[in-house]
């Protein structure tokens, strides 16, 4: 079983959230709050294994909160879903680099919305194709003397399966277009991971873009 917790300061949006993602069978809400501060507590409580996150609320907006969660050891678990109205939004990316696993737009159908939070349950970076062209084009502007840097310690082989993560690869596809096995594209990942600080591969796909090796629209 899944566990979530949501957060969002409109009432009817958790409550909606909630009955969508406790009709599935592998789902279950285990608590909702209506502002930041109130969600880090609660995640802090429960320690759920996904925050579906609003990036926009009064006492504690949501990449602070993302943030505080993903900074405490003791929730390093807990992935979190920013949840946003527009496509649009600046502050996207600022919460995926807070640490957030990925994000959705609300308007986002009752399967894309459980279907989501099932797959950054499993460690999966979740980047909704249509906020991810907004994101990725601010994140494309060129890279920076510290992009280089984080590029440089990285191996040939890395920065290919670096790449291949940038452009929403799994594991599997990765290994068939780099004619190795998952099992091997699992542990570059891991690798990866370390090397650049990343917290998930969310972050990995920024680095992607930040470091040049992925382009808009490849």
């Amino acid at each position: 079983m899944i566990r979530v917790v949501l957060v969002d300061d409109q009432h009817l949006v958790r409550e909606g959230l909630r009955a969508l993602l406790d009709r599935a069978d592998d789902l279950t809400v285990v608590g909702d709050a209506g502002t930041g501060d109130a969600g880090v507590e609660l995640v802090g409580r429960h320690r759920p294994d996904v925050v579906l996150m609003d990036i926009r609320m009064p006492g504690g907006d949501g990449i602070t909160a993302t943030r505080r969660i993903v900074e405490d050891h003791a929730l390093r678990e807990v992935r979190v879903i920013v949840l946003t109205t527009f496509d649009t939004d600046e502050h996207i990316l600022d919460a995926v680099r807070a640490g957030a696993a990925g994000f959705l737009l609300k308007n986002a159908s009752p399967e894309e919305m459980r279907e989501a939070v099932r797959i950054v349950a499993r460690g999966d970076a979740l980047l909704s194709p249509a906020v991810t062209r907004r994101v990725m084009r601010a994140a494309a502007a060129g890279p920076s003397p510290r992009a280089r840097e984080r590029l440089a310690t990285l191996t040939e082989r890395e920065r290919q399966v670096l790449a291949k993560v940038g452009q929403g690869c799994s594991n599997s596809e990765i290994g068939a277009a780099l004619f190795m096995s998952p099992a091997t594209a699992r542990t570059h990942v891991g690798r990866l991971l370390g090397k650049l600080g990343a917290r998930d591969r969310a972050q990995l796909v920024v680095a992607a873009y930040e470091t040049g090796l992925v382009a808009p629209g490849e």
